[in-house]
């Protein structure tokens, strides 16, 4: 088996609304450049992949718009109604930062259907492993209200059609994106089935969310705050300290980690130190994670990460790992973002930090 990645140039055609960066235009705001969740660093990505031969080694694919049934496990029937009547009536905007064109209900919910698509390749057997480049994103959106760029929750709608199909009943759900993930914690607070562990710099967005201090039905929620400037060691430490105990506590029947890539060190809306080596490591204990407790089921879903140069070659770096190949593209910053790694002052206060979460957590 091989590594499955799913991808559509029509979620690439998501658009809609009148900003500058995160600011709607108006007032003293001029027009220009538009939101920062744009398609050129997935279509980058993809053709990155193609340029370097990798594609050629995964098995790359489409998937079917997640359905009605699907959508309105997590969404209600309220939302979904009021989305679809502004998508059918030319675009709109229903929640926070999250605008959308003509079509964008459909886009939403083909984005939605590549993770679930992706998550029961693995599941059925059939793929290795498997990345979903998913747009829009999802894991800011809750149940009845999206915001930060996420229309449909794509992972909790994996996870509940999964469940539905009797493919599986524990999840795991990590959360490297540098927001914290709020509509996948919302989602699962109370449903000790499925841990949700979110490390994210804090207080980045939401500006009122990801306390350590909320943990959910039998602790099954994880929320870990990270201060701006963290480098490429403490992410992993974070990982082998806290993530990695937690998951093998819960014993999931599959990993799914929601895969930002705004932890860059190059990102315009982190403050965080990471390079595409950083995200290969990671994802290297993730794929060990899964091998150790899951039998290798994994799936990996594109959240955010907004620099077009960056992305691609962090995103590349996750595919060879994940797929095995011996393709190998240097990532042209790496050398720049590694010679400004935290000091290990910085680095040992972090730990002691982290220290004090664990024994917070238990672990």
């Amino acid at each position: 088996m091989r590594t499955a990645f799913f991808h559509d140039e029509r979620c690439f055609w998501h658009g809609g609304g009148n900003y500058a960066l995160t600011l709607p235009v108006g007032g003293f705001v001029q027009p220009g450049g538009g939101l920062p969740e744009n398609p050129e660093t997935k279509r980058r990505l993809v053709n990155l992949l193609r340029v370097s031969g990798l594609m050629a080694e995964i098995d790359a694919g489409s998937g079917a718009e997640a359905s009605r049934e699907d959508l309105l496990r997590v969404h209600p029937v309220s939302y979904l109604d009021a989305f679809k009547a502004a998508s059918d009536a030319g675009g709109g905007e229903l929640g926070l930062r999250t605008p959308f064109g003509p079509g964008g209900y459909e886009i939403a919910a083909l984005s939605a259907g590549l993770t679930k698509a992706a998550t029961f390749a693995v599941l059925e057997g059939r793929a290795r492993n498997a990345y979903a480049l998913s747009r829009p994103p999802g894991h800011h959106c809750l149940p009845d209200w999206p915001n930060g760029f996420c229309l449909m929750n794509n992972i909790a709608v994996a996870i509940r059609a999964a469940q539905a199909a009797g493919l599986a009943r524990r999840f795991a759900v990590v959360d490297w994106d540098v927001h914290h993930g709020n509509g996948t914690e919302a989602v699962f607070l109370d449903d000790p089935e499925v841990l949700t562990i979110s490390l994210h710099q804090e207080w980045n967005y939401p500006l009122d969310t990801g306390s350590a201090r909320v943990r959910g039905a039998e602790g099954s929620n994880i929320n870990i705050p990270l201060p701006p400037g963290t480098g490429e060691e403490s992410y992993l430490e974070a990982w082998d300290r806290i993530v990695a105990p937690a998951l093998a506590r819960h014993r999931p029947e599959a990993i799914i980690i929601a895969c930002g890539f705004d932890a860059s060190a190059m990102d315009p809306l982190g403050r965080m130190l990471l390079r595409a080596e950083s995200f290969r490591r990671l994802t290297r204990r993730a794929m060990h994670a899964a091998e150790t407790l899951c039998h290798d089921r994994l799936i990996l879903t594109h959240e955010g990460g907004y620099s077009e140069v960056h992305v691609p070659f962090c995103g590349h770096a996750v595919l060879e790992e994940l797929s095995g190949s011996t393709i190998r593209v240097p990532d042209p910053l790496g050398d720049t973002i590694g010679a400004r790694q935290p000091t290990m002052r910085w680095i040992d206060e972090t730990s002691r930090y982290l220290a004090d979460l664990a024994r917070e957590f238990a672990l």
